[in-house]
């Protein structure tokens, strides 16, 4: 069921989440990488090898990085779902994790407290197991109040601070609001919409990688 909010903005959805099942790739070592979100991440409604993962996977293939993406995303997922999902759907095998949640709790105007304590735990279970972590922002509707927003928004670059992760302040950055990236429905990224994620994202991913990607120039 779609919840009326800024168009921007994804909704709790009925898609399972996909796994990743490509393995091939140049020789060496592989980089494992989890994606970890909700529908913005498990590719609601784009055909299958479009989602943000398998894109991100055959990108930085292209760039000569022996990597796997693997599809942590849920439709509808909120962060309380997402921590109470973490230590099955992330193994403690992975290189780094893609951390992609928030924007359903906003939407059902959950408290900001509650998020905070969520992503805060989620973030501390990642980095306690010594994973490099990329922290991506969401932002709160305005329909919520600019007193919601200021509290919710300001969760992340707080929390990447205090765990000192890689931070990319919005997921949707560049995509939010553009009629020709998104879906009908206008909230979520259609093909080209998730093309354009990421290629932004991709050079914060890769810096995130640090001396694993270097190792593959």
């Amino acid at each position: 069921m779609l919840l009326t909010a800024l168009s921007w903005l994804l909704v709790a959805g009925s898609a399972p989440a996909l796994a990743q099942a490509s393995d091939e790739s140049a020789g060496g070592e592989t980089i494992d990488i989890v994606a970890f979100g909700d529908s913005l991440t498990q590719g609601y409604g784009v055909d299958p090898g479009k989602a943000f993962p398998e894109v991100l996977q055959a990108e930085l293939r292209e760039d000569g990085l022996n990597v796997t993406v693997d599809n942590a995303g849920v439709s509808g997922d909120t962060t309380t779902g997402g921590l109470s999902r973490l230590d099955w759907s992330v193994p403690e095998s992975a290189d780094l994790v893609i951390v992609e949640l928030g924007a359903n709790d906003a939407l059902r105007g959950v408290s900001p407290d509650i998020t905070r304590k969520n992503l805060d735990e989620i973030l501390k279970r990642l980095t306690d197991r010594g994973q490099k972590v990329v922290f991506t922002g969401m932002l709160a509707p305005p329909n919520m109040g600019a007193d919601y927003a200021a509290t919710f928004n300001a969760i992340y670059p707080d929390l990447a601070q205090k765990y000192d992760v890689t931070f990319y302040p919005f997921f949707l950055e560049g995509v939010a609001a553009e009629p020709d990236l998104n879906q009908a429905d206008g909230m979520h990224p259609n093909a080209a919409g998730v093309e354009a994620i990421v290629e932004r994202m991709k050079p914060v991913i890769e810096e995130a990688l640090g001396d694993m990607a270097a190792a593959a120039d």
